[in-house]
């Protein structure tokens, strides 16, 4: 049943009304977030060996936490090229890496900046996970400390050549934008040749994989930003899918009267003040429904769907009076 696996999710709640056939679930925590998957044997007996296979999938997730996309742990490539920061010679870069940061520049370059995986000095700064949760609690960074940070952010301050990536002095890769997307990505390929379907929600980020056993279609519901534990709507699909959301309801603090939320705007340093509240990409591919949720949330409505029709995205955003504009693509799939 989807309830087990999007409740208390960023950005999903539950829509499926129940499932018959034998399944196989599985909850953790995994990148910063509940990861929640739930595997339909297609012939309906084979439990063992699907149980075996979630916790394999589990795995691979961990895998590309631990050794290519944390900033935090020291196993990963990203944290070792910013140790690299200021070297002359570069830091070698796995193909699978390279691949990925090539794409986000692509991302970078199409938002006007502002999609950016560089912000690593300003995430840092924020330490939005730590105040979100309580552990930190004070005065905001001083304009003087953004300003600081901000000079160590930018696509000039990272160079791509020959398989090697060259960081300036100061400046910090950190993918929290990309890396749940990319292991839905990840999670596909993994299925590929798999007698199984499934739904695996790793935080605000969604992947529909085959078709469920008794016949019927994925239900994800999105959440009211003004009210995350309701629903505007559900997204009826079949098939495989990628649904992402980003919202100033997922991580925050209060300060002073004031909501500061995660969703970091490079072109200021503060959290975005863009006129929306929230943002559902869906997607083929999970890289894409993860980057331009939050790159259409950092700019705003006009500019957000035009880049998501760039990119043959369907867009659902929900302004800061609580309207809900999409484009043809995801008014297919919703149901308010």
């Amino acid at each position: 049943m989807l309830l087990g696996i999007l409740c208390g999710c960023e950005g999903f709640r539950n829509a499926d009304a129940g499932q018959r056939a034998e399944k196989v679930s599985l909850t953790d925590v995994c990148m910063g977030t509940v990861v929640s998957f739930t595997l339909y044997p297609e012939n309906g007996s084979d439990k063992s060996s699907a149980e075996l296979l979630t916790r394999s999938l589990l795995q691979e997730v961990r895998s590309l936490e631990e050794t290519t996309l944390s900033r935090k742990l020291e196993t990963s490539e990203v944290y070792q090229i910013n140790q690299s920061a200021g070297e002359k010679q570069g830091h070698p870069l796995s193909v699978q890496l390279e691949d990925l940061l090539l794409r986000c520049q692509q991302m970078t370059k199409d938002s006007d900046g502002a999609f950016d995986v560089t912000i690593g000095p300003l995430v840092a700064l924020w330490r939005m996970d730590e105040r979100a949760a309580g552990e930190e609690k004070g005065k905001l960074p001083s304009a003087e400390e953004i300003k600081a940070a901000m000079a160590s952010c930018g696509s000039s301050k990272a160079s791509l050549q020959d398989g090697k990536i060259t960081l300036q002095a100061g400046a910090m890769l950190d993918l929290g934008s990309v890396g749940k997307g990319e292991a839905l990505d990840l999670l596909a390929k993994a299925l590929e040749g798999q007698e199984v379907a499934g739904v695996f929600s790793l935080g605000g980020s969604i992947l529909t994989y085959g078709d469920k056993p008794d016949g019927m279609p994925w239900k994800v519901g999105i959440a009211n930003p003004a009210h995350p534990e309701k629903t505007l709507g559900t997204l009826t699909l079949t098939g495989q899918w990628c649904v992402s959301t980003s919202g100033d309801y997922e991580r925050y603090f209060m300060f002073e009267g004031e909501r500061y939320h995660h969703l970091l705007d490079p072109a200021t340093g503060y959290p975005a003040r863009s006129g929306l509240r929230g943002v559902t990409i869906l997607s083929e591919s999970g890289f894409l429904s993860d980057a331009l949720s939050t790159a259409c949330f950092v700019l705003g409505k006009e500019k957000g769907m035009a880049l998501a029709e760039k990119w043959q995205a369907g867009i659902l955003a929900v302004d800061d009076e609580g309207e809900i504009v999409m484009n043809e693509k995801m008014r297919a799939f919703f149901s308010p």
